[in-house]
């Protein structure tokens, strides 16, 4: 059986449908429903199971049997908010839980898929997967960025599967219940439906309005990623996830703009909270990547975004 944690999520449950998709029937799906909302993410997913994720971890540690062999972890399950400040409870989630599926897999031989992130670069301008260029600015970021370092350290060389999928700005279907840390193409979407026009925010860190770069990656293409490393288990690594292009927030606006066939910009100020704490520019090199052999090809924003929308409108017809 695969195992997903973070499945009810926003990456884990499109990562599952890519599974069911492939014919894996035996999905089994670990998550804390704490928050019911993400139900909607899986209800109609056909999986085997559904474990909590403390009930999984629990059975993790001490080697403890399942009904059926686990065939591979795709880790996706952590505290992704960035503005999340309470270190304890970070490293807590994403630090540690993450070491203890990491052994779990190696003393087991289990191909262990894990979501690390881009903020592990912080304000750098190169994203090379390389600790000179490693210099989170929250501690969100360095919650990853410890693990990977983690990684390096004690699965250099793995006798069975380690990859960490560094994930650059992922959007798509099933991010609604991220609230305010769900992309910016599903917030100016619905700004759009609401009002008419996308709020961006005013220039910053030299960059003129609404001109700051990220590397936004559908997260179609992302699963590809993970299905890719699936079927190739031969390579391990930490690799960058992402188009390798980096576009404007007027892009990604104006993409769901020419969607809607209506609607403005209107910059709004930045946040006093947000400087000295926000990329204003990413963009993941794929050097890497596609020396692992990995060819998955990656949507730009143009073509992502009407995809995402497209997904959206069919989703909400009677």
């Amino acid at each position: 059986m695969d195992i997903v944690t973070g499945g009810a999520g926003f990456i884990g449950s499109n990562l599952v449908r890519a599974l069911a998709d492939r014919g894996h029937d035996d999905v089994v799906i670990v998550d804390d429903l704490e928050d019911g909302h993400k139900f909607v993410n899986i209800a109609d997913l056909p999986i085997a199971d559904y474990l909590d994720k403390d009930d999984f971890l629990s059975r993790v540690v001490s080697d403890k049997a399942f009904a059926r062999a686990i065939s591979s972890i795709f880790h996706q399950g952590a505290c992704s908010e960035t503005t999340e400040w309470n270190g304890r409870y970070m490293m807590k989630n994403n630090y540690e839980y993450s070491q203890r599926l990491l052994h779990h897999c190696l003393r087991q031989g289990t191909p262990y898929i894990y979501a690390s992130s881009a903020a592990v670069y912080g304000g750098s301008k190169s994203f090379v997967e390389d600790p000179l260029f490693e210099h989170p600015l929250n501690v969100y970021g360095y919650s990853k960025l410890q693990f990977d370092r983690y990684v390096r350290r004690v699965a250099a060389q793995p006798e069975s599967q380690v990859v960490g999928l560094r994930y650059f700005n992922v959007y798509g279907p099933h991010e609604q219940h991220k609230g305010s840390m769900a992309s910016v193409a599903f917030h100016f979407n619905n700004q759009i439906l609401e009002d008419g026009e996308a709020r961006l925010f005013t220039g910053t860190d030299g960059y003129k309005d609404g001109e700051q770069l990220r590397d936004f990656v559908y997260v179609d293409d992302v699963c590809n990623v993970n299905l890719w490393f699936l079927d190739n288990p031969g390579v391990s690594g930490i690799f960058n996830t992402g188009t390798g292009r980096a576009q404007s927030f007027n892009d990604v606006a104006n993409a769901v703009i020419q969607w809607h066939g209506r609607g403005k910009i209107r910059y709004i100020p930045f946040p006093d909270h947000l400087k000295g704490a926000y990329q204003s520019f990413t963009q993941a090199d794929l050097t890497q990547l596609r020396a692992s052999g990995c060819d998955v090809e990656f949507r730009p924003v143009e073509t992502g975004v009407k995809d995402y929308l497209d997904q959206l409108c069919d989703r909400q017809q009677p």
